[in-house]
């Protein structure tokens, strides 16, 4: 007995072995844009990418995505590097343009919004003149009214822009009269908004979009996973309803198809 019990450990180490070797990994950057991923160099990352990356690896065992977390700015050079195989919800137009890759449509879109302080007589009027006014920006970030250059020096000299590293913080610059105008995207202000629901009356929000984004998937040439197997295991997902339901969650909204790169 003892020797078919060795036996069968054996062969079930043998079958998680060769699981385990089946599943190609595949490398997704990860770098801080909530409500998409928070906290991206921790333990136990946070938010809409960390959730889309559990269930694709839940519902299949043919490739295992695993997050990896980069930056803003340095997510282009680990990506020609090959240190990032895959990032999702971006765009080509956010400085991708001269990098070799293929693109996903990801058929979900978000917005940028811009946001004030509240004051009394303070109306939409407000935000039809950026310029001249104090923004406070997120630091790499690529805004639409800006024609998407995201240089600092070139926001800071022709928008007088305060750059930084969070959503939350230059929420609060605009609260306390340090800035003029913020720009956050929606699905953002609203988990802002859910949080900390006693400001939502301080702020003062553009019926007016900065941009809207129409979110793809960016893939290597190199990367074990091609874009039309990526988008059949994302339209299983969708099939089952766990794809518009983990995207309801985060108040992204769905999109009309766009022309493939």
């Amino acid at each position: 007995m003892r020797v078919v019990h060795c036996l069968v450990l054996l062969a079930l180490s043998c079958f998680a072995a060769q699981s385990a070797v089946a599943a190609q990994l595949v490398k997704v950057g990860a770098y801080n844009f909530p409500p998409y991923v928070l906290k991206a160099e921790s333990e136990q990352p946070q938010g809409l990418l960390p959730d889309l990356l559990a269930l694709l690896n839940q519902r299949q065992s043919d490739y295992h995505f695993e997050l990896v977390p980069t930056s803003v700015t340095r997510r282009y050079r680990d990506f020609a590097s090959g240190r990032i195989d895959l990032v999702l919800f971006e765009s080509v137009a956010w400085g991708w343009q001269n990098i070799p890759l293929s693109n996903l449509d990801l058929q979900v879109e978000d917005a940028e919004v811009y946001v004030a302080k509240a004051e009394p007589g303070r109306t939409q009027d407000y935000f039809e003149q950026i310029k001249g006014k104090r923004l406070a920006l997120y630091s790499g970030y690529h805004y639409g009214f800006a024609n998407f250059n995201a240089d600092p020096e070139y926001l800071a000299r022709e928008f007088n822009a305060l750059l930084n590293y969070s959503h939350e913080s230059n929420l609060l610059m605009v609260q306390r009269g340090r800035a003029d105008i913020t720009i956050v995207a929606r699905s953002y202000l609203h988990s802002f908004e859910r949080l900390f629901p006693e400001q939502r009356a301080q702020l003062l929000v553009s019926n007016k979009t900065d941009q809207i984004y129409h979110h793809e998937a960016l893939l290597r040439p190199q990367a074990p996973i091609d874009s039309a197997t990526l988008g059949a295991l994302l339209q299983q997902l969708r099939s089952d309803g766990l794809l518009s339901k983990l995207y309801a969650q985060y108040q992204l909204r769905p999109a009309q198809p766009i022309a493939k790169r």
